[in-house]
């Protein structure tokens, strides 16, 4: 397969990025000091991430809320122009999560639907005429830390001031970006979209501002800390929105409906079979994805996502177990032969400062 590239590639292969395949893209992996380093200076500083492999669907028109209330779970009409979404597409037949998406409200007929890197192509056959795949017509820049609106402050201020889950269009010396206060590492920061003509040139301002530099490795280390949902482990194929613990994201009494409502209210009316729970694990030998989760000795679920947390000092992870299993309750987790001790415990794992 032919992977895509990032308008920022070349800033990544001249930081010395190792580059790795994901979701058909060639993308960072993490730079010369290490996932370590990267994730610690996101929950301490500020770093920058090269998100450009999420999709941008772009959605105009007089009908265009129409057509996202008809397809997605959440209700746009709860917010507003100007604004951001955390939502879902689900599968017809049983509910499943094809997608979880941030809706970006730009104005009163302009929608940019931003799904994951595999699934643009699902998402525009779902939304229908007048969905545009816009993509490669930019790069989208993840500003991340307790730190990033400092610092953003100093090269870009009206940036800075864009709120948590606020979207705002800016021009910046001349250029047009779109700022959105949306992140997914459980710390405060911006995602900033910009055409790709001047992806790179932005992107080493922010360098020169003292963001550092992270790649997919601390993403993923920092999203499992804050317990945020991976589709492809906590999220897709036979993964309903309530087995995930998401069903706020779902507006039951919209008057349009959406794709997958009869399916997932039958869920509902017999009850879920499995539930997502947040597990610590003692010691540094890390959980991960696939193992099995022990419940009195017995099998009783599976690790979705697990890696060794960088903030705690320990191992985490999360798992679809029965929904008797409750928080507080003590399992074990199957690592390579040996029943490892666990707790089952309330996400997230860290709190933002």
């Amino acid at each position: 397969m032919t992977l895509k590239h990032s308008p920022l590639d070349s800033n990544h292969r001249a930081l010395g990025a190792k580059m790795v395949p994901f979701g058909g893209w060639d993308m960072p992996l993490n730079y010369a000091d290490g996932t370590l380093a990267e994730h610690k200076a996101c929950r301490e500083a500020a770093v920058a991430f090269d998100v450009s492999h999420l999709g941008t669907v772009r959605v105009t028109g007089p009908d265009a809320l129409d057509r996202l209330q008809a397809a997605l779970t959440n209700d746009l009409t709860r917010i507003a122009p100007g604004r951001a979404q955390y939502t879902h597409l689900l599968d017809a037949s049983d509910a499943s999560v094809l997608d979880d998406i941030i809706v970006w409200w730009i104005d009163a007929e302009r929608f940019d639907v931003m799904p994951n890197a595999s699934n643009t192509d699902d998402v525009i056959a779902a939304l229908g005429g007048g969905a545009v795949d816009v993509t490669a017509e930019r790069a989208l820049i993840a500003l991340q830390g307790p730190e990033a609106r400092r610092l953003l402050a100093e090269v870009f201020p009206a940036a800075a001031d864009v709120g948590r889950f606020r979207v705002q269009e800016l021009d910046w010396n001349g250029v047009a970006c779109t700022v959105a206060g949306t992140g997914y590492t459980g710390e405060d920061g911006v995602e900033i979209a910009v055409a790709a003509e001047h992806a790179s040139s932005t992107w080493d301002t922010f360098m020169a501002a003292g963001f550092k530099p992270a790649g997919l490795g601390a993403r993923d280390t920092l999203r499992l800390e804050a317990a945020l949902p991976l589709h492809g482990h906590e999220l897709g194929a036979g993964i309903t929105p309530l087995q995930a613990g998401l069903g706020w994201v779902v507006a039951w009494d919209k008057p349009s409906g959406f794709i997958g409502k009869e399916a997932l209210l039958a869920e509902r009316e017999r009850g879920v079979q499995r539930r997502l729970r947040s597990l610590t694990v003692e010691g540094r030998r890390p959980p991960r994805a696939e193992q099995t989760v022990l419940v009195d000795g017995e099998p009783a679920g599976v690790v979705t996502s697990g890696n060794f947390s960088p903030a705690l000092g320990h191992g985490i992870a999360l798992a679809f177990l029965p929904p008797e299993v409750e928080i507080g309750d003590e399992v074990a987790i199957d690592v390579r032969g040996d029943a490892v001790p666990a707790q089952v415990v309330k996400g997230p794992f860290v709190e933002k400062k």
